[in-house]
């Protein structure tokens, strides 16, 4: 049998350049320079009043970027938030190391309310026109960012206060589905990484199934190769006026033609 060196996923004492961590092009890379460079902080720092006294306070930016980048990971509640910032690399590196305590995250979302969701907008609207939000992010269950935004390059005024609109109503859900989880003490991390390993598999078993009760390839008559459709595989996609659908391909409706003149 052959040999393989085994992996080792175990505790390790390395040391890690938290400036590394952070890769051009993703989405946290897009995060920390927005919202150190082009937000206006001005006016949740000003909140702060321990200039001649008392312990240093959590930076606000430090918490904006954070609870954003948790909830692109689907991460809402502020336990699990304080964990990732304890325990995950990215989390670390984002927050320069700061391991906020989940009251202190609760606290900053519940308090700052209509001026956090404005932040995370302007954040969220600028990524998503860069294509850097999809369907790998902000998987949170009951929440639906507006689709299709980084197409709609140009528009009036009011198409983009509208999709602005729609970003913040998004931000809101998050910022009250993460209150509600706080005040009951909710933590389900677990839950919902066992959810997620069930849809994967889940997903795997059907794509192995459809496989092997499809083994060759749908042809065109020329030869060429169709496309597929494991839902409804007498489908494909078609061009409307309205874009590209799925639809039935020409076969069905031709065999359902014809049943109509027989009936």
């Amino acid at each position: 049998m052959p040999r393989f060196k085994t992996p080792d996923y175990g505790l390790k004492m390395i040391p890690v350049d938290f400036a590394q961590q952070v890769l051009p092009g993703t989405f946290e890379f897009a995060l920390c320079h927005l919202v150190d460079n082009e937000l206006d902080l001005s006016t949740l720092r000003s909140r702060y009043t321990n200039d001649a006294g008392g312990a240093p306070a959590f930076d606000p930016a430090v918490l904006l970027k954070i609870v954003l980048l948790a909830y692109s990971r689907g991460l809402i509640s502020s336990r699990s938030i304080a964990g990732a910032c304890r325990n995950n690399v990215l989390f670390m590196a984002v927050s320069g190391d700061s391991a906020p305590h989940f009251t202190t995250i609760a606290g900053f979302v519940a308090e700052l309310g209509d001026e956090a969701a404005a932040l995370f907008t302007q954040v969220l609207m600028v990524c998503d026109r860069q294509g850097l939000i999809g369907r790998e992010l902000f998987a949170i269950d009951g929440v639906k960012l507006p689709s299709n935004a980084s197409k709609a390059k140009s528009g009036t005024r009011a198409d983009f206060e509208r999709e602005a609109a729609k970003m913040e109503a998004a931000v809101q859900r998050m910022m009250g589905e993460q209150k509600a989880r706080d005040l009951s003490g909710c933590d389900d991390e677990q839950a919902r990484a066992a959810r997620t390993r069930e849809r994967l598999t889940r997903e795997a078993t059907q794509i192995r199934d459809w496989l092997a009760a499809n083994p060759d390839e749908r042809r065109e008559a020329k030869g060429a190769v169709r496309l597929s459709n494991r839902t409804d595989n007498e489908s494909a996609k078609m061009a409307t006026g309205k874009g590209v659908i799925q639809g039935c391909t020409e076969p069905l409706l031709v065999r359902e033609l014809a049943m109509l003149r027989g009936a």
